[in-house]
């Protein structure tokens, strides 16, 4: 379901970004032969302009919503002087908690140096994982009724092949340099020690995103009352009003 929303996330993208470039082109026709100009077209915006920046798709190292990308984002939105508040728009599945986290440290970053200036991240279809982290460094969240919200955990899956090759008459052959250099191999069997060391990691990155969604979220979030909140479950942007990640219901517009 995941990969089919993604799929028509960037269909639509494509389709609005010929729409944009179609009315762009009609603007600058408008404009040269005499038509309205462009503030009395669209407005003044010397008095101040809401920023948005949009966080779509994976969080990923490359991808549209990487760190990088979404940081010059940002900076732009704070550094311009008109900017009176800037929406972080979000319909994410998540992705690297690295990336989620540089974006996390760089909205608190902003935020510090322009302190005058709120910033509310909106979740569309979908903000989940990463990209909820990333939504709790905003000052409030809004969300649809129907949104997906949450799924505060951390996850790192495989398969297992050994039966099936010795089923194959295929021999694995791995050679390392370090004890447990090839401990997450696929073709070699479970070693308990190395599968509680992972399980460790995966704990304290799990503790570094909860860490993060409390200083962001502070007493609004209703763990007491809720103790799965920290599960990796997911709810609607209806029930995350009552468990308090999600101030409001509402859109960009509102």
């Amino acid at each position: 379901v995941l990969q089919a929303s993604i799929r028509e996330q960037r269909i639509a993208r494509r389709w609005k970004n010929f729409f944009q470039l179609s009315t762009l082109g009609l603007v600058v026709a408008a404009y040269v032969a005499g038509g309205p100009s462009l503030s009395e077209m669209w407005g003044d915006k010397s008095k101040g302009i809401t920023a948005k920046v949009s966080i779509s798709g994976t969080i990923a190292e490359g991808e549209r919503a990487g760190a990088s990308v979404i940081s010059r984002g940002l900076e732009a939105a704070f550094k311009d002087p008109r900017t009176k508040a800037v929406i972080l728009d979000i319909n994410s599945p998540g992705g690297s908690p690295v990336q989620a986290g540089r974006v996390y440290d760089e909205i608190k970053r902003e935020r510090s140096l322009h302190p005058n200036i709120k910033v509310y991240a909106v979740i569309g279809d979908l903000g989940a994982s990463g990209a909820y982290y990333i939504a709790s460094a905003a000052d409030e969240i809004y969300a649809d009724k129907a949104s997906l919200v949450g799924s505060i955990g951390v996850t790192a899956a495989s398969f297992g092949y050994v039966d099936l090759m010795k089923k194959l008459g295929v021999e694995r052959r791995a050679y390392t340099s370090g004890e447990h250099k090839a401990f997450l191999d696929q073709f070699q069997p479970e070693n308990p020690a190395e599968t509680a060391f992972w399980q460790g990691v995966l704990q304290q990155t799990h503790k570094q995103f909860i860490a993060a969604v409390e200083a962001g979220r502070g007493h609004r979030l209703k763990v007491k009352e809720n103790p799965e909140l920290f599960s990796g479950l997911v709810w609607t942007g209806q029930q995350a009003v009552t468990l308090g990640l999600v101030d409001k219901l509402g859109d960009a517009n509102y």
